[in-house]
């Protein structure tokens, strides 16, 4: 068994969408740390709309690769051993996303479903649904939608800034823990979303409502 967080960010809040900066390696290294301390296993690294390696510096946590991708219907997460470089944003079909994912052997999850579009309704054959760290009171909503489906539920954190690594994971039944076998063990639905809710939790929850709202008056664009 092995603790995975599907879901996490090397730039702090993607001040210029769409491009590496300067931030990636060092959102890179602090986000390993992080993990470390949270004692996660693995980590996706989901940039939005585009993937550059990166070691972690440790033997843990290992980083999977993947990618964010902002389709006609909102986000899709890719993970697993080939995926896309880049993409341009809003230009993908749920549908083409999901199929070119599958032929690169990833599987493709359904992101914070009901923020960010209506991806959760395109029809797409989708390989799970994600309980996301930054909504945890939305549990019921999301198990209730992975029923409707018929798709497994995993967790990622959505960790924008690196300490907020490790607030939601998924548990992953596999024998080895490499990019494959995290990509079949959520097509098997050998998974289980795990959520810390402890004081510290809450705090880094309204934390993040503070500086989006503090973003939102600045009047950059929301990560």
């Amino acid at each position: 068994m092995f603790d995975v967080d599907i879901h996490a960010h090397t730039r702090f809040f993607h001040w210029s969408p769409g491009e590496p900066t300067a931030y990636d390696p060092l959102g890179a290294n602090l986000l390993a740390a992080a993990s470390r301390r949270s004692d996660i296993d693995a980590v996706a690294l989901t940039n939005h709309d585009y993937y550059e390696p990166f070691a972690a510096g440790a033997a843990k946590p290992q980083f999977i690769p993947g990618i964010e991708v902002t389709t006609t219907q909102g986000h899709a997460l890719v993970v697993g051993p080939d995926p896309p470089t880049r993409t341009t944003p809003g230009t993908l079909s749920p549908e083409t996303v999901v199929a070119r994912a599958h032929e690169a052997d990833c599987a493709v999850v359904i992101p914070h479903p009901f923020r960010h579009g209506t991806i959760h309704e395109s029809g797409a054959a989708f390989d799970a649904v994600e309980l996301n760290g930054k909504h945890p009171r939305r549990a019921d909503r999301v198990h209730e939608l992975a029923v409707d489906l018929g798709l497994p539920v995993v967790a990622g954190s959505d960790a924008h800034y690196p300490f907020e690594a490790g607030r939601a994971y998924t548990r992953v039944d596999a024998d080895e823990l490499t990019p494959a076998s995290v990509v079949a063990a959520i097509r098997d639905g050998r998974v289980e979303p795990r959520v810390r809710t402890g004081p510290s939790e809450r705090l880094l929850r309204q934390a993040y409502e503070y500086i989006h709202w503090a973003k939102g008056n600045s009047g950059r664009r929301r990560g």
